[in-house]
């Protein structure tokens, strides 16, 4: 056997879950109601709750709560449609950490189907975009001061 075919043999014989394990982007995995059924490793590491924490709650866990009415009802239209409106899109949205904490998160969605295309969940992979948020804040402000500074009949937003 090649190391391809058995790097993809390997692969095959994984459930989901497993391979949620081993990758660096939170998994999280929420079914039709909204409970969460999957958080790997990388979500407890992002957002503090451990998986016994996470699982069987809501996603309001890491939603703040001026932003869940939209989320909720997005929610329910994209189960309700088995379609999601943002497909391979990079949504950017503020979260959560279990500290209270506000972070800003990157993630891609997409429905999860079982073998008759029902639809039984939606997944999404997560990535802290915090920090390199904050250093873009930091850096455009100090382009405005600069920018300021050098032209005196420049005014700064």
């Amino acid at each position: 056997m090649t190391e391809a075919a058995t790097c993809t043999a390997a692969v095959s014989d994984r459930e989901p879950v497993g391979l949620a394990e081993a990758i660096g982007d939170a998994v999280v995995v929420a079914d039709p109601e909204g409970a969460i059924t999957v958080w790997n490793p990388a979500a407890e590491r992002i957002f503090g709750f451990t998986a016994a924490e996470a699982l069987g709650e809501t996603l309001d866990l890491i939603t703040p709560e001026r932003h869940r009415r939209r989320h909720w009802d997005g929610y329910a239209k994209t189960m309700h449609t088995g379609v999601t409106r943002y497909g391979a899109q990079t949504l950017r949205v503020p979260a959560i950490h279990k500290d209270g904490r506000q972070l800003s998160i990157a993630f891609t969605v997409g429905m999860v189907r079982d073998a008759s295309d029902r639809v039984t969940g939606i997944v999404a992979v997560i990535r802290d975009e915090t920090e390199r948020w904050a250093e873009e804040k930091r850096l455009r402000q100090r382009v405005a001061e600069l920018e300021a500074s050098s032209d005196p009949s420049y005014r700064a937003p």
